[in-house]
């Protein structure tokens, strides 16, 4: 392995980590990066090993959050729960399919997020959602399964996704859902890992320095979020989700 490819995608996991931190999306930047510079590895080797740098990020940015965020800790370990076996299956899916019917549909669902977002000045802000203990309970479990599933299929935007369902669902800011969602996708990613070490697709020489960058980068992207509030994370979320956007309809328009 060449060390200018391996020098490049420690600066993609740098960067993925710190914007995965305040608002996710990391994935946007360090999968595509690990697919162009990785062409002739199988998809399912290249994802299970930015796995590891992603779980790595994600935990510095979590020990950021617990610091400051006050956390329901029954519900949340109830989504680490299900999380971990949701994208354990997902991932379990991805060696044996492709994920290209998937993109249009996600196309859909962020152009919808992002003329939400932009239009709903409050969004994000904390909401009441005088939700009982079992409709939210429920609306947990969804959430953790079907995000779940997801990240370990393709996984592209799953915090930014989680972001989203703990402020439309759940009646977080953005704040308390960055923080919820760095617990639930640690979770996520801890159930990809398993089934990729256990498959054999992680290349360790590339993800170990990719873990350390990330972390970095997770680290720094967590203070910031932290400091700025739920206006700057606000703003950082539509970037990410306009790229998202802008990054999917090239894959199903150009990119075929």
């Amino acid at each position: 392995m060449e060390n200018y490819i391996i020098a490049l995608l420690c600066f993609a996991a740098f960067i993925a980590g710190f914007i995965d931190a305040i608002v996710g999306g990391g994935g946007l930047i360090q999968t595509p990066a690990g697919l162009i510079l990785l062409p002739n590895l199988p998809v399912s080797t290249v994802i299970g090993t930015l796995k590891i740098p992603a779980f790595s990020g994600t935990s510095f940015a979590a020990f950021q959050y617990l610091k400051k965020v006050t956390m329901n800790w029954r519900l949340l370990f109830m989504m680490m729960i299900i999380a971990i076996p949701s994208a354990f299956a997902g991932s379990a899916l991805l060696t044996y399919m492709s994920n290209d019917f998937m993109k249009p549909l996600l196309l859909f669902i962020l152009s919808l997020l992002a003329i939400y977002t932009y239009a709903k000045k409050n969004f994000g802000q904390h909401i009441e959602k005088n939700l009982t203990k079992r409709q939210q309970l429920i609306n947990a479990a969804l959430i953790s399964f079907i995000v779940g599933m997801y990240d370990g299929f393709i996984g592209p935007g799953t915090g930014s996704f989680f972001v989203v369902a703990f402020i439309a669902l759940m009646g977080f800011d953005f704040l308390q859902a960055s923080a919820n969602a760095k617990m639930v996708n640690l979770a996520t990613n801890f159930g990809s890992i398993v089934l990729f070490m256990i498959k054999g697709k992680i290349i360790w020489v590339i993800a170990l320095p990719m873990a350390a960058c990330n972390a970095l980068g997770g680290w720094l992207g967590a203070k910031l979020a932290i400091n700025k509030g739920n206006g700057f994370i606000r703003i950082f979320f539509l970037i990410v989700v306009v790229g998202t956007l802008i990054r999917f309809a090239y894959d199903v328009f150009w990119n075929k």
